[in-house]
């Protein structure tokens, strides 16, 4: 076990989404929520693997938890808490923001935080949206996190995406300048800027299928030219190649199953070779310079 008490030179980011294979917004089309009960869940010991490889490495993240998850496991909570790691929000039942109005968006985020604070019994700060579902059709979400309490998201990504994505959005953190004077600072996810394009860097299924030397070379690249911390991103079902295999289409079935069994080897790369906290110690980071987007579309 790495000794978590000495620093490294550089902390980055390691984050979470705590959520259930069927869970994916890929399914969601097939998969009915009504329906979540009756399938084997996997999520609690998919996350418990996840703690004590980030304990292996003296590692520290944050933990975006649906609520749903919380509400049926709140031990799995407890002990995200219990060692070092900070729980967020990432929604009650998983839905896509734009598919919300601004009333169910607060209830929603109201329901899952309640729950994760309870059960967890420390103040949640951060949110993220299912699927990065905040764009540039519903920036009317960072208001509605303002006034309900949140100090930060992480949901923005300054990508080109069929599903998500505000393409020229900043690419480091920065903070939105809301009504009434209320602030919230935004985590975007790692990217890459080639050929006038931003390209994901670090996460989720772009973790999976591209080549560890890319996400290598991206951490260098960041570090390097901006001094920035790298945001990496994933779910307890990406570290679970025996998960039940759902009958979906083709593209949803290669986003969600390809390079399962290669996901624990390339976490344990990236733990081994870079230091990580959680988000909430970046807070207090210094911004960078430059035009903010999104923040300049809100309100």
């Amino acid at each position: 076990m790495v000794d978590s008490s000495v620093p490294r030179p550089f902390s980055h980011v390691m984050s979470v989404d705590v959520e259930d294979y069927f869970q994916v917004e890929a399914f969601a089309g097939s998969i009915s929520r009504s329906d979540w009960e009756r399938f084997p869940t996997r999520v609690e010991a998919n996350t418990h693997l996840i703690l004590d490889l980030f304990d292996e490495h003296g590692a520290r993240g944050t933990f975006f938890l649906v609520g749903w998850v919380a509400e049926r496991f709140p031990s799995l909570v407890r002990e995200i808490v219990a060692r070092g790691h900070e729980p967020a929000c990432h929604s009650y039942w998983h839905r896509t923001v734009y598919s919300l109005t601004p009333e169910e968006f607060r209830a929603d985020t109201r329901k899952a935080r309640e729950v994760i604070e309870q059960v967890g019994g420390v103040r949640v700060l951060g949110y993220r949206a299912p699927t990065w579902s905040i764009t540039k059709d519903c920036l009317w979400a960072l208001e509605i996190l303002a006034e309900e309490g949140f100090q930060y998201d992480s949901s923005i990504y300054p990508i080109h995406h069929d599903l998500y994505g505000v393409p020229h959005a900043q690419r480091f953190a920065y903070t939105h300048a809301l009504q009434g004077g209320r602030q919230l600072r935004e985590f975007p996810p790692a990217t890459i800027r080639l050929a006038g394009c931003n390209f994901p860097a670090a996460g989720g299924g772009y973790l999976r299928i591209f080549p560890l030397f890319y996400t290598e070379w991206a951490f260098r690249h960041i570090e390097r030219k901006y001094r920035q911390p790298v945001v990496v991103y994933f779910h307890p079902w990406e570290i679970d190649p025996e998960q039940p295999r759902l009958p979906e289409k083709l593209r949803s079935r290669l986003r969600h199953y390809t390079n399962l069994r290669k996901m624990v080897d390339r976490l344990r790369a990236l733990l081994e070779r870079h230091s990580f906290c959680p988000f909430r110690d970046l807070l207090e980071m210094k911004e960078t310079p430059g035009r903010e987007p999104a923040k300049a579309q809100v309100g």
